[in-house]
């Protein structure tokens, strides 16, 4: 079984139009069987309002003020020492451990959790992770770290698994276009506006002298990103037989016109953007040059028509709702806007995938995670899977009581399997006609047609087919070159190949070989002759007949030139 038909369990959660507060509904939007599409309604808790709220006076202060408690008006904070430096580091271990249990038990209950408890039976069954893919569909619930998720202690956050590929995703969609797995990794690397000016700055060094040291170190900042997606193809912690190739190419604060003439090139299936970023409606603002903006509906129409396949954001609060700034007049508190992040708003248009950040990540954490993140993509690991795996990176590097591993949120279109790279299991071999491999041998050209003068009575369509690099598999089954149904052909039944001549006989030679339960019929001048687990030389203009000498009959012919 290909790796893109892995099992997946799609979830979802919507607050309810009901007279109670905070009355939820969470039910399976896909599931590897039938009877797995269940459905659970649930109230919000205060416990888990209270939790929720600690963990952000922990780890995110600056939100708190932006974030509307779901149940509680104030946050209950256990009381710590916080001049404590070992108390206060188990106080952070645990905090982010109690969250991560609550959130858990609050979503997978009742007949969620037994739908989840088979759908993992279903893909361990087929050698296969489960894709976890959850849909919030309430705004004051998209901000909360669900990546950090976990059954009970000691057991791994969802996100962190291998068994288990975690994504957010939105069942709000266009559709997804084909995008067939590439060969080669190319990268569109776009560095805009590192920050917000500071104009207290302007008058203490000239203008055009702080321009000059901010394009300076863009360009360093550039070449330390494309040595990192380069290198990754020759680390030593992925296999060289399996690496993609990459190639990047830079951008630094183009223009929007600029953006989309390189964009246009319909080369790139990866755009990675380095800058200034702050939540907005219509999908945020990305800050290409200081006055030059970009919004995330404006972006989406060129990625989705350049056929760009994932796009990831090194940018604070890529993957955060904006907030209205208008206050509701009976609670006094900032209300989030639906579908406004900039990853929502690309998935929606029908982009992929989407990387982004839930809130600010300093410059350090953000290239360990992407160099972790570059190197599984090179070693063609699906997306999620190369997102759990520069997760764990970062959790090994800046600990688990740190927020640095809960900041990347991946976002996946409903439709997408998450392959960028094409697998190694399902390269064809091929070699280019210059390769040294080809000196002092070239395969004749060859094929297999209906013989003329016969009525195509077969149903096979096309009526001739070549031989393609001095090879080709002759059966039932779908994965041979040449399928013939019919019921006396074996699923693998016979090869037909060339073989390079001898010092005494260079002339290449085409040879049949059987496989098959019947075996093969091989015309003669004494008449059918059956071959069967044997080898036979093959002349132009020679008949097959295979498994049955009521098959249809199919002619080798070679190319006299």
């Amino acid at each position: 079984m290909s790796r893109s038909d892995s099992p997946c369990l799609s979830l979802a959660i919507s607050r309810l139009s009901t007279s109670e507060a905070n009355h939820f509904a969470t039910w399976v939007v896909q599931s590897p069987y039938p009877s797995g599409y269940v459905h659970h309604d649930c109230f919000w808790p205060e416990s888990l309002d209270q939790a929720w709220q600690s963990w952000l006076e922990m780890f995110s202060p600056q939100s708190l003020a932006q974030i509307k408690p779901l149940s509680s008006p104030q946050a209950m904070i256990p009381s710590v020492s916080l001049t404590d430096s070992s108390r206060q580091l188990s106080y952070s271990s645990r905090l982010m451990q109690h969250l991560g249990i609550n959130l858990w038990q609050w979503l997978f209950q009742g007949t969620i959790q037994s739908s989840l408890h088979r759908s993992q039976g279903i893909a361990i069954g087929q050698d296969q992770p489960l894709r976890v893919r959850l849909d919030v569909r309430e705004p004051d619930l998209i901000p909360l770290p669900w990546e950090i998720m976990q059954p009970q202690a000691g057991q791994p956050a969802i996100s962190l698994s291998q068994q288990l590929l975690f994504s957010r995703t939105t069942s709000d969609v266009n559709p997804l276009p084909q995008f067939p797995s590439a060969q080669l990794l190319n990268i569109l690397l776009v560095l805009g506006q590192p920050e917000a000016e500071n104009k207290s700055n302007s008058s203490s060094q000239p203008q055009q002298t702080s321009r000059q040291i901010q394009q300076l170190q863009l360009e360093q900042e550039a070449q330390h990103l494309s040595q990192v997606f380069t290198n990754s193809s020759s680390s030593v912690n992925v296999d060289p037989e399996i690496n993609a190739p990459c190639r990047v190419t830079t951008l630094i604060q183009p223009s929007v016109s600029e953006l989309i003439t390189q964009l246009e090139t319909g080369e790139y299936n990866v755009l990675f953007y380095g800058g200034h970023c702050i939540p907005a409606a219509d999908g945020g603002l990305l800050f290409l040059q200081p006055d030059v903006t970009l919004n995330g509906t404006e972006l989406a129409q060129v990625l989705v028509r350049c056929g760009v396949v994932m796009a990831v954001f090194n940018a604070c609060w890529g993957a955060h709702p904006a907030i209205d700034l208008t206050p509701n007049p009976e609670s006094a508190v900032f209300q989030a806007i639906p579908s406004s992040s900039l990853a929502k708003v690309l998935i929606h248009h029908g982009v992929p995938a989407v990387l982004g950040m839930r809130d600010s990540i300093t410059d350090q954490e953000a290239l360990s995670f992407i160099q972790a993140f570059a190197q599984a993509l090179v070693a063609r690991k699906p997306i999620d899977q190369a997102v759990a795996i520069a997760r764990q990176h970062l959790l090994t590097l800046y600990k688990f009581n740190q927020p640095a591993w809960t900041l990347p949120v991946l976002y996946m279109h409903p439709e997408f399997s998450g392959e960028l790279m094409q697998p190694v299991e399902e390269i064809r071999t091929e070699l280019p006609a210059n390769s040294q491999t080809w000196l002092g041998y070239i395969a004749p050209r060859a094929w297999l047609r209906l013989p003329s003068g016969l009525d195509p009575s077969s149903g096979l369509s096309p009526q001739l087919w070549p031989i393609e690099a001095g090879s080709v598999r002759v059966g039932r089954g779908e994965d041979n070159d040449i399928v013939i149904s019919e019921q006396w052909v074996s699923s693998k039944h016979a090869e037909i190949f060339c073989r390079n001549g001898s010092d005494d006989n260079p002339q290449p030679t085409f040879f049949l070989r059987d496989f098959s339960r019947y075996g093969t019929l091989v015309s003669a001048e004494t008449g059918w002759q059956r071959v069967h687990h044997q080898e036979v030389a093959l002349q132009s203009g020679t008949q097959l007949k295979f498994g049955s000498s009521q098959g249809q009959a199919l002619e080798f012919m070679i190319d006299p030139s």
